[in-house]
């Protein structure tokens, strides 16, 4: 099968014989370099038998997959011309190769195929932040997930209190999944080429939530308290009474968000919100 994927037309002739046309409505940057993609895959030691990979665009990250996993993959991307740049994968793969046309946002992806569940993806850039959250609120239907971003929302997602990049995305993930850095790629890696690095990080979830508290609820109040992060707790949650609240839990209000752990958000939230949901 390896001999078969190295006879295959390449990306660069893939795109050309297809005539294909870059999308920048759709965050498209398309990874070509094969030892990379196959990089991720390795990288990526879940052995969960469901695979499913958004924005697949030409293939390469595909490939991989299809090579050096077993399982049966799925991919999802809403650009059209996704199909016909796959087909020579199709072909070989056949029902190993799930093919849908849809948008990630709206497409419930964890019920794709049997449990377990990973997710090997390139994410768009313009919605790879809301795809993320998506997935966490779902996040027992997974795994694992291997996730490529634009570095500086790599850098936020795994971010630890007290950072500069630690915010609402690092709280609702480090909360729900243990989160570690993989690798950088540099922009020259990819076409078009963007103008920003981008990072390989994985999330592994947790068998149960760090802290007992409903989703809605910490969404909630990380929003409240990083709309103003320049100030202090007491002044940003002021609209729910906060200072009370904080003082209850013995937590300074003079705080500024980035100084709380995740469990201190978690705790807000819960003492905040407990009997709305």
């Amino acid at each position: 099968m390896c001999e078969i994927i190295r006879n295959l037309p390449s990306i660069s002739e893939t795109l050309k014989k297809n005539n294909v046309k870059f999308n920048k409505s759709l965050g498209q940057n398309f990874l070509f370099d094969l030892n990379l993609t196959d990089k991720i895959v390795r990288k990526s030691k879940s052995t969960a038998s469901t695979i499913i990979e958004v924005g697949s665009g030409p293939g390469g990250l595909t490939r991989s997959i299809l090579k050096l996993k077993s399982g049966v993959v799925y991919t999802i991307d809403k650009d059209v011309q996704s199909k016909k740049m796959l087909n020579d994968l199709k072909i070989i793969y056949d029902d190993r190769l799930n093919i849908i046309i849809d948008d990630a946002l709206t497409y419930p992806v964890w019920e794709l195929g049997n449990a377990p569940r990973q997710i090997i993806a390139n994410l768009p850039y313009n919605v790879g932040t809301k795809m993320l959250t998506l997935w966490l609120k779902n996040i027992q239907k997974f795994d694992c997930l291997t996730l490529m971003f634009q570095k500086e929302v790599a850098d936020r997602i795994i971010a630890k209190p007290g950072s500069k990049d630690y915010g609402r995305l690092s709280i609702l993930t480090n909360w729900l999944t243990e989160s570690s850095k993989l690798f950088d790629i540099p922009s020259h890696a990819f076409i078009p080429r963007p103008k920003v690095k981008s990072t390989v990080i994985q999330l592994k979830p947790y068998d149960k939530p760090i802290f007992d508290v409903s989703f809605e609820s910490v969404e909630k109040i990380t929003h409240l308290a990083f709309s103003q992060k320049r100030k202090m707790l007491k002044t940003s949650l002021k609209q729910i009474n906060g200072e009370k609240i904080l003082n209850d839990l013995n937590i300074s209000p003079n705080l500024r968000p980035e100084n709380l752990s995740v469990i201190d958000f978690c705790k807000i939230a819960k003492k905040t919100y407990q009997y709305k949901y």
